[in-house]
């Protein structure tokens, strides 16, 4: 069974977020530093927000898909691609959005987000 998280966004919304295996390892170690928490960033249809992690690359992929959730190496940064935009530069996709996609479309720069386990 795969993990599961959820990402909150202070007075907008929760999403279920489902971890994969595209890039196990970074996963795995997000997963264990949780819970994280930070500012919201905009980018066209991306959230992204900072990360206390540096995790190098491990299978970098220069596209996404709506609902991905994405590490980005440079930031670093959590990026969840809501809409039909693509990354600035690689990211490593660890999982996706299962439940609650659209209120990302609502969230505002600066707006605290909390990405914690749903255990």
């Amino acid at each position: 069974m795969r993990r599961r998280v959820e990402l909150e966004v202070e007075s907008k919304g929760k999403a279920l977020i489902e971890l994969d295996d595209r890039n196990p390892r970074i996963a795995e170690r997000i997963y264990q530093s949780l819970p994280i928490d930070g500012e919201a960033r905009m980018w066209q249809e991306e959230v992204y927000f900072e990360v206390p992690l540096r995790l190098g690359d491990e299978n970098p992929s220069p596209n996404a898909e709506r609902g991905d959730v994405s590490y980005w190496e440079p930031g670093p940064a959590i990026c969840i691609f809501f809409g039909g935009s693509q990354p600035y530069s690689p990211v490593n996709h660890i999982g996706k959005v299962i439940e609650g996609l659209e209120f990302f479309r609502g969230v505002k720069g600066g707006e605290k987000v909390v990405l914690k386990r749903t255990d």
